[in-house]
């Protein structure tokens, strides 16, 4: 069962969710909500992955990623993982044994054609616990985890209501929230935010997606002229939007209700001024999470190893290497790939544009100037979707 795709996973999600309030209510300490939390989360998965099959592959995706975290951590305290030369390849040989499920998963269709493999991994949320894994193997070569309990991990990785597609958390906040005792009021507060989330989620995606995709969608996927193309990126842009910030809020709901800040994964997007504004109003917790563990190492290494002859150079790969990732981690469909690379080029034009201002003045400051930048922006957004929807294709 799909989270918040009907309502008889609402019905189904008053199990964990009712006991929580209690809980919250009465003010019981963090370790106790941490093991309600655990019960629900058990329960959660049940409910989640049908058939039986899915539930036990994403059981064995978290064991195997808690070996593998475990492992990596006790290898790098130890006096081996204290040598640079031995703890650089088995950093990165963790790294890939992490992604692979995944990377297996995205290959599947290609190599199913070819008659190579079958992959007899692919379930519910396996990017987004790819992700969790990843984070924390980098923090803890980071030096930022020194400690990463089983239960604890088990809470992080398969944290029901945002299992399915985020928000992404990070290990050290989320456990400072599951540790942390919340006073009556205090939870009282997070509750009353929670429902409000609850009340967006139904209001975004139940009925301004719902309608928007019934009176608009719908027929102007039967209708392929050029006009229909023009409007169809409009409405699949509200859509989409409306659809996926709606899923956001039940999952940042949910969470608050249990007692965990997950962070927001949208702000107000479509006023951005421009393409570097945007990504940090879209999809948040996944444009940052690319953006710390893959551009700024990208960025940092290359600067440290002199590959380009200057910061802009590195600035500008580091962008295609970054949307270019995010391309394939939508799809290895060609619709995905281009919108990565179209990402890329227009970070690194608004780039080249921006320092280019700085001496030529061209674009002022200013109501006027401000309307015309979330104007300007907002089409370059809706273009990258339109080519994101596979229509042009």
């Amino acid at each position: 069962m799909t989270p918040y795709e009907n309502f008889s996973f609402f019905i189904w999600m008053l199990v964990p969710i009712v006991p929580a309030i209690l809980l919250g209510l009465l003010g019981v300490p963090g370790r106790i909500r941490s093991l309600w939390l655990i019960c629900s989360t058990l329960f959660m998965l049940w409910v989640i992955y049908r058939p039986v099959t899915s539930l036990l592959q994403a059981t064995g995706f978290f064991f195997l990623s808690y070996l593998i975290v475990h492992f990596f951590l006790v290898f790098e305290r130890s006096e081996r993982g204290k040598q640079a030369e031995i703890l650089k390849p088995a950093y990165y040989f963790t790294i890939l044994v992490s992604i692979l499920p995944l990377i297996l998963v995205k290959l599947n269709p290609y190599a199913s054609i070819l008659g190579l493999w079958q992959s007899p991994i692919g379930f519910l949320g396996i990017s987004y616990l790819t992700f969790r894994t990843v984070g924390t193997v980098i923090e803890i070569r980071d030096g930022l985890i020194k400690e990463v309990k089983f239960l604890d991990f088990f809470s992080y990785v398969l944290f029901f209501p945002a299992l399915a597609s985020g928000p992404i958390d990070r290990y050290r906040r989320f456990i400072g929230d599951l540790d942390k005792k919340l006073n009556r009021k205090e939870y009282s507060e997070l509750l009353a935010d929670g429902i409000n989330h609850i009340f967006r989620g139904f209001l975004y995606r139940f009925i301004i997606a719902y309608l928007i995709n019934k009176h608009s969608l719908a027929w102007l996927n039967t209708v392929h002229t050029g006009m229909a193309t023009f409007q169809y990126m409009y409405v699949y842009s509200f859509y989409l939007f409306f659809d996926f910030a709606g899923y956001s809020a039940f999952a940042v709901g949910v969470s608050y209700i249990l007692g965990i800040r997950t962070p927001e994964n949208f702000n107000k997007p479509f006023i951005a001024k421009n393409i570097k504004d945007f990504w940090n109003r879209w999809h948040i917790s996944l444009s940052f999470w690319f953006r710390d563990y893959i551009y700024m190492r990208f960025v940092l290494n290359s600067a440290k190893k002199k590959r380009f002859k200057n910061k802009y150079t590195t600035s500008y790969v580091g962008y295609f290497l970054l949307f270019g990732l995010m391309g394939i981690w939508h799809g290895t469909e060609l619709q995905y790939i281009v919108y990565g690379l179209y990402q890329a080029l227009l970070m690194t034009g608004y780039d080249w544009l921006e320092r280019k201002n700085k001496t030529l003045h061209f674009w002022k400051k200013g109501q006027v100037w401000d309307g015309l930048a979330i104007l300007v922006t907002a089409h370059f957004v809706f273009f990258g979707f339109l080519i994101f929807s596979g229509r042009l294709f």
